[in-house]
């Protein structure tokens, strides 16, 4: 039996989450309504009830997959990186090559949370991944023997969320490769410091 023949056909819940994933990244959360989402993704209603619920619990799935895609990208970058110094720097180049990717309209997470309310499914979610992008970047300044790690990884946030604002903003890719650079003088700054203040053996 070929392949074609044993693949399966996607499930509604993959065509709805596969059509708020173009929908609302693209035009936004609030913007796109429920039906247009339906008929993108050629389902009936009652699926989009019958498996999210209803359009706040499709947003949160959308927003869930997006963080699985980019906490995955951003892993995959550091994995592959040599030294502690570049695994942080590759934070910054996974940023840069996404930038350049057809259809980038910024962070979805900020889009999002332009839209939300207080206290919203939205703004829970957002909170989450930002947390893990800190948390990353956190432990990544540790490893490489930054004195301050926390704060070496807010300022490498700031530099992280600013290089998306600007690539979105000014439609200017080029916009990572200057978070990048900034970057690596924080960090080397930072290393700096830190071999300053350790004794000598």
């Amino acid at each position: 039996m070929t392949k074609a023949l044993t693949a399966k056909a996607p499930t509604a819940r993959e065509r709805l989450l596969s059509a708020a994933n173009e929908l609302f990244y693209a035009e936004g959360v609030q913007s796109v309504g429920i039906d247009r989402i339906i008929e993108r993704a050629g389902v009936a209603k009652a699926s989009l009830y019958n498996t999210f619920g209803g359009k706040e619990q499709l947003i949160r799935a959308y927003l869930d997959s997006r963080y699985a895609r980019m906490s995955a990208r951003l892993l995959r970058a550091v994995e592959s990186a040599d030294g502690p110094r570049e695994r942080l720097l590759a934070v910054f180049d996974a940023q840069t090559a996404l930038f350049s990717e057809q259809g980038f309209h910024g962070c979805a997470f900020l889009a999002a949370s332009a839209e939300a309310k207080q206290g919203s499914t939205i703004e829970e979610v957002s909170d989450i991944y930002r947390a893990w992008v800190r948390a990353l970047l956190t432990d990544l300044a540790r490893e490489a023997g930054a004195p301050d790690p926390a704060s070496l990884a807010r300022q490498l946030q700031l530099l992280y969320d600013g290089g998306s604002v600007s690539a979105r903003m000014d439609r200017d890719p080029s916009a990572g490769a200057v978070a990048r650079q900034a970057a690596g003088l924080l960090i080397d700054a930072a290393l700096a410091t830190g071999t300053a203040e350790r004794p000598a053996s």
